[in-house]
C-alpha cells in the first residue's frame, strides 16, 4: 500500500515539475519574443524617420535651386529641366521602408500605454504578428481626411494593442506619416461583436479620424476606439 501511495506521489511530482518547466519555458519564450518584436519595430521606425527626413531635405534643396534669387526666367527653366525626373522614373515608387516584407506607411505612438509600432500596409497573419496594420480603406494614406482603421493583436502582454483597454476619452494617439505627425484625441470607446464592421465607413464630416480595433482579453468581442484630430 505504501509503495502504491509512493508511486502516486511520484507521478504527481513529475506532473507538477513538468508543468513548472513548461510555464517557465513559455515565460522565457514570451519575453524573448517581445524583445525581438520591439527591437525590429524600433529599428523600422528609426529607418522610416531617416528616409522621411532625407526625402524632405531633398525636396527642399530642389525647391531652393529652382527658385534662387536673381535667376532669370531662362535660368529657372534650365534648372527645372536639369532637376526634372524623366517620365518613366516618375512612375516608380519613392523610397520605401519594409518590415518583414510589408511596406511601412508610418507609425503609431500612444503615450499612455507606451505603445509605439510601425503601421503596415496589409493585414495578414504574418503582418499582425510583426506590428499593427491598416485594415480600411484599401491603399490608405495616413493622416488624410476620413476614417482610417488600424488593427493590432491583443496578446494579453505588452505587445501591440494589448493595453488598449486602459485607454479612455481624452487620451492621445499620435500618427506619424511620411509628411507629418498628427495628434488624435480619443472620444469614444466600446465593445462590439467580432463580425461588426459598421464603424469602418462612418461619416467623419470632413475631419481626419482613426479607429483602433483589437480583441478583448477572451477574444469574444472587439474593442473599438475612435479618435479625431486634436
Amino acid at each position: 500500500m505504501s509503495s502504491k501511495y509512493s508511486n502516486v506521489l511520484t507521478i504527481i511530482l513529475v506532473i507538477v515539475v513538468t508543468a513548472i518547466i513548461g510555464l517557465v519555458g513559455y515565460m522565457i519564450y514570451d519575453t524573448v519574443h517581445q524583445k525581438n518584436v520591439n527591437a525590429q519595430a524600433n529599428t523600422s521606425i528609426q529607418e522610416f524617420d531617416k528616409v522621411a527626413r532625407k526625402r524632405v531635405t531633398s525636396e527642399n534643396e530642389t525647391t531652393e535651386e529652382t527658385t534662387s534669387e536673381g535667376s532669370s526666367l531662362d535660368d529657372i527653366v534650365d534648372s527645372i529641366n536639369k532637376n526634372a525626373t524623366p517620365k518613366e522614373e516618375t512612375q516608380k515608387p519613392k523610397d520605401k521602408v519594409y518590415l518583414n516584407g510589408y511596406e511601412v506607411l508610418g507609425y503609431i505612438s500612444i503615450p499612455k500605454t507606451k505603445c509605439e509600432y510601425p503601421i503596415l500596409s496589409q493585414v495578414t497573419a504574418k503582418s499582425l504578428d510583426t506590428a499593427v496594420a491598416v485594415l480600411y480603406p484599401t491603399n490608405a494614406v495616413l493622416n488624410t481626411v476620413g476614417n482610417i482603421v488600424i488593427v493590432g493583436h491583443n496578446y494579453r502582454n505588452n505587445l501591440f494593442f494589448s493595453n488598449n483597454y486602459k485607454l479612455g476619452k481624452g487620451d492621445k494617439i499620435i500618427i506619424t506619416s511620411e509628411t507629418e505627425k498628427v495628434t488624435y484625441e480619443i472620444y469614444n470607446t466600446y465593445y462590439t461583436s467580432q463580425s461588426d464592421a459598421t464603424y469602418m465607413q462612418r461619416d467623419t464630416e470632413g475631419r481626419r479620424e482613426i479607429s483602433l480595433s483589437t480583441c478583448n482579453n477572451d477574444s469574444t468581442q472587439r474593442l473599438i476606439i475612435w479618435a479625431r484630430e486634436k
